[in-house]
């Protein structure tokens, strides 16, 4: 059962937050800070030498698949180079190719192969992955690593992985990020995200209150928000415990059923509607949209007339149109979201949890 009293009581929360959840989630700009300064200890400047012929990103479980697609996605179709996301190394990996991969899981041992696989064909191989285990050794010192230097859970180390990503889209030249100012973005999210601010001021938990006690259909309006929508689910998984539907909103579309069911919804502006007064039951659908051009501005316009009842989650007008900034501001507030969520409804350390425990 969801006790919503939780989130206006600023004590309450940090007694129930037994693992520090919110501070660790709190710390993506730090994340940001110290995977910056790993990559300029590990050295990616020798990337800028030659254009490869494919960057192979590889997507393991966890944060993982959706920073693989949140890159592909802002590298975009204009990429000079293929950008290839896999759960393994292709069996046409070679030294032209750059491979690409991250993970918590020190010793996955699936990408220990590809790694090595990788490296023995002479691909360049860059692994944000902790410095020690079987991961990192698989490449017999031949990989850059960027090991996380800040502590947080697997399930929160998203803003560590984009970062390195991001580092070496940037070094190849296939993107860029002023990863700065990503990191001061994130730092006033996690201010806007503070417990001590109260639910219509704070934007994670708006927006996971607007999440409780729904089925939450995830739709994203291009392919960036999608990603990042993808990274909704996952910590919503993570934290909440709750299942989402993830789509792109085309694809939505073409689900005919359901998307006819989500325009009949009736509007849920009101944070505190009854969920069974909703004509769909208990769905509820959540247009996700980065908007950093007009195009994806149009979009999120025709989505919204079509879907006049949707909640709509976006950065917020005070985030400049930045496609790297407001993706990763919309994932790291999924990860804030999800932890307030989780806490309130019993699903990590909050009262619910606690009440079985007793039982």
């Amino acid at each position: 059962m969801l006790d919503d009293s939780l989130f206006d009581d600023p004590a309450r929360l940090a007694d129930v937050d037994t693992r520090g959840l919110l501070r660790s989630a709190a710390m993506a700009g730090a994340q940001v800070r110290s995977a910056v300064e790993v990559t300029a200890e590990t050295g990616l400047d020798d990337l800028a030498d030659g254009r490869p012929r494919a960057v192979v990103l590889l997507a393991r479980p966890g944060v993982s698949p959706a920073v693989c697609r949140l890159l592909a996605a802002l590298a975009g179709q204009s990429c000079p180079v293929p950008v290839v996301v896999a759960d393994t190394a292709p069996t046409w990996v070679g030294a032209l190719d750059v491979v690409f991969a991250a993970t918590d899981d020190a010793g996955d041992p699936v990408l220990a192969e590809s790694v090595s696989v990788a490296a023995r064909r002479g691909a360049t191989v860059v692994l944000a992955v902790p410095a020690e285990g079987p991961v990192a050794a698989a490449a017999a010192g031949r990989a850059k690593v960027i090991a996380p230097k800040v502590p947080v859970p697997p399930a929160l180390s998203f803003a560590h992985a984009f970062t390195a990503g991001l580092s070496l889209f940037g070094a190849l030249g296939l993107l860029r990020a002023d990863t700065e100012t990503l990191a001061d973005e994130l730092d006033r999210e996690a201010a806007r995200a503070h417990p001590s601010h109260e639910l219509l001021m704070n934007p994670a938990k708006s927006l996971a209150m607007r999440l409780a006690d729904r089925a939450p259909l995830l739709w994203g309006l291009d392919q960036v928000s999608t990603a990042v929508a993808e990274h909704g689910a996952y910590a919503l998984g993570c934290h909440a415990g709750t299942a989402c539907d993830v789509s792109s909103y085309q694809q939505a579309v073409a689900r005919q059923a359901l998307h006819r069911t989500a325009r009949g919804l009736g509007s849920e502006a009101d944070l505190f509607a009854d969920p069974e007064d909703n004509p769909g039951g208990l769905m509820r659908v959540f247009l996700v949209s980065a908007r950093f051009d007009a195009e994806s501005e149009a979009t999120e316009r025709a989505a919204v007339r079509d879907l006049p009842a949707a909640d709509l989650v976006t950065p917020g007008e005070s985030v400049r149109d930045d496609a790297v900034l407001r993706s990763a501001l919309l994932a790291v507030r999924f990860d804030l979201a999800a932890v307030y969520l989780g806490l309130a409804a019993g699903t990590l350390d909050g009262p619910g949890w606690q009440a079985l425990a007793m039982h």
